[in-house]
């Protein structure tokens, strides 16, 4: 199955913006950071674009903060 160049941009897209949101908690979360990883490169390599050479920043969430009226922890 052969993808066009628009699809295979699209993709790429769609991954690093899952890429961008994602926090690694677990080893589970890991695992899909690690494959999120390999399917960018692989999007990369296929559309042979300039951006194989940026590396995907993991951007962390800020901390969560408290709603108003809900109770405090602790």
């Amino acid at each position: 199955m052969s993808l066009s160049k628009r699809s295979v941009h699209t993709l790429l897209d769609l991954v690093e913006n899952k890429l961008s949101c994602m926090q690694v908690f677990d080893r589970e979360d890991a695992r899909e950071l690690a494959i999120l990883e390999h399917a960018r490169r692989e999007l990369c390599s296929l559309a042979g674009s300039e951006r194989s050479a940026k590396a995907a920043d993991v951007v962390p969430f800020a901390a969560t903060l408290r709603r108003a009226g809900s109770p405090a922890a602790g």
